[in-house]
């Protein structure tokens, strides 16, 4: 399977209550929880993802959370409420591919936005296509941009880590991935700063 680009992937423990209720509510398969642990990948070309989740399932307790292919690449969550259980299924994948954690893509980000005293107008048209909690006007906006999408993922969690926000939309698959937190004025920016801080610190081969 050395054809296979590895774009993201990463091991994120003690998921935050919040950010698991998302992927709770948006998820195909088995619902990850507060404190759990996941595995997330996006890949090229997509379709490499279904023997990757195989092998993983096979050499590991870990459930199966989402596997789809976008336009692009194939993208997958893997769970478990055992740390060592998801660390077995991220090595066997590697295994698999020859390849180490480092062969992976570093992120980068490509924008940031915090927007003070939202609008109604506009609070409303986030609200018609968000997933997650509702915009209430007047609060502040933060939305961060990177690539590769998935990584994003990161920056959810460590935001609510950071501070007390609210999880509009995560958008983790695809060219961009984008995040929509709301809050305080103070609270977005200190959890923008948080998740942009764990984007850079991830460490990979440049894209």
């Amino acid at each position: 399977m050395a054809d296979i680009t590895i774009r993201a992937l990463m091991q994120i423990d003690n998921l935050q209550p919040k950010f698991a209720a998302y992927n709770g509510a948006t998820v195909q398969g088995s619902v990850p929880l507060s404190g759990d642990t996941v595995l997330i990948g996006e890949f090229a070309p997509g379709n490499g993802v279904f023997g990757l989740i195989d092998r993983a399932l096979k050499a590991s307790g870990v459930e199966a959370t989402t596997q789809l292919v976008e336009r692009e690449f194939g993208f997958f969550i893997l769970r478990s409420p055992s740390n060592a259980e998801v660390t077995m299924a991220r090595e066997a994948i590697l295994a698999d591919l020859g390849a180490q954690l480092t062969d992976r893509l570093k992120p980068s980000i490509a924008s940031t936005q915090i927007i003070t005293s939202v609008e109604p107008y506009q609070a409303q048209l986030l609200n018609k296509w968000r997933k997650g909690s509702l915009v209430i006007p007047g609060q502040t906006l933060g939305i961060i941009e990177c690539m590769p999408a998935a990584y994003i993922s990161i920056a959810a969690n460590e935001a609510e880590k950071a501070a007390e926000v609210d999880m509009v939309e995560i958008r983790a698959v695809g060219r961009f991935g984008r995040l929509f937190i709301a809050g305080s004025e103070n609270s977005v920016k200190q959890a923008v700063a948080a998740a942009v801080s764990a984007i850079k610190a991830v460490e990979g081969r440049p894209a």
